[in-house]
């Protein structure tokens, strides 16, 4: 009769399982950690906060209500963009990157052609975005 994988001997729980113990195409399943998440508690705000910035920043732009509209719009293109910097902290608090970006704490340098893109985005929306507001004087 065979030995099965019950009658190997095992480790204790609090020692790390070494390599020879464990048998061919086996995985030790104390190593892997579920990933870190976003909980609902930080992204409830977020979603909030950049839904009402949106809507404030859309409907002047969509009906043009006047003489307010721009300060309005500027209000949700505020509140929107603050939403979007909280979103991207909290990501970031948890681990996420973005892409083409070294995870935080690698020692890796970002590649710079990959931040003048992000740069060259983030700098055409936000110019498309208060040239249409300040038009609606």
């Amino acid at each position: 009769m065979e030995a099965g994988p019950r009658d190997r001997p095992q480790p204790p729980q609090d020692e790390p399982v070494p390599e020879l113990l464990l048998g061919a195409g086996e995985e030790s399943f104390r190593e892997l950690r579920p990933p870190r998440r976003l909980r609902i508690w930080q992204l409830a705000p977020i979603v909030v906060l950049a839904v009402v910035g949106s809507l404030m920043f859309a409907f002047p732009l969509a009906f043009d209500f006047g003489d307010g509209g721009a300060v309005i719009a500027m209000l949700g293109l505020l509140i929107s963009s603050c939403a979007a910097g909280w979103g991207m902290m909290a990501a970031r608090r948890v681990g996420h990157t973005w892409p083409g970006l070294p995870p935080r704490g690698s020692g890796r340098r970002p590649d710079w052609r990959v931040v003048a893109l992000y740069v060259l985005v983030v700098g055409t929306v936000a110019a498309l975005a208060i040239w249409r507001v300040a038009r609606l004087r």
